[in-house]
């Protein structure tokens, strides 16, 4: 028997067995083809506790090591991809008034009257992280559901500017 398999419960038994009919625990090592510190605590073990079973779990809890690899493919399987959060800066009730009233005064200008406007809204300013560089895990089709769109505290910068062409 290799050093690493373990004694089942029925052969304990006989074992002590064994030994308790007088056996020397050498001899009876030698019947059971294990070793004699085997046997010797195991003999020890029935003394002290009265008990033959092997005791489970004596140490602490090991956890396994998965890979990022293991964990996306699981996701997977499950219907689940990562995918970056859909960037979209909520708007509350005075933004989106503001910005219809604006476009009525505007509805009606020319090609001529735009020509001498400049919109920029290329400077970012934000007050935390860039979530655009993190991903979520989500099922296809549900990029604009609520629970998968981060809250923003983005504030985008618009200039307009109105005056002669130059």
């Amino acid at each position: 028997m290799s050093s690493r398999d373990h004694i089942h419960d029925f052969m304990r038994g006989r074992i002590i067995g064994k030994i308790e009919e007088g056996r020397k625990i050498t001899d009876v090592a030698r019947v059971f083809d294990i070793a004699h510190s085997v046997d010797s605590r195991l003999w020890k073990s029935f003394k002290t506790t009265g008990m033959c079973s092997r005791r489970h779990g004596g140490g602490c809890v090991r956890r396994k090591q998965i890979s990022r690899k293991t964990v996306a493919r699981r996701f997977r399987r499950g219907g689940l991809y990562a995918r970056r959060p859909v960037v979209c800066v909520p708007l509350i009730r005075q933004h989106r008034t503001a910005r219809l009233q604006w476009c009525r005064e505007h509805h009606n200008w020319t090609e001529q009257d735009w020509e001498c406007v400049l919109f920029s809204d290329e400077s970012r300013f934000s007050l935390s992280s860039d979530c655009r560089q993190q991903l979520i895990w989500r099922e296809s089709g549900t990029a604009y559901r609520p629970e998968n769109i981060p809250k923003r505290t983005d504030i985008r910068h618009a200039v307009s500017w109105c005056g002669p062409a130059s």
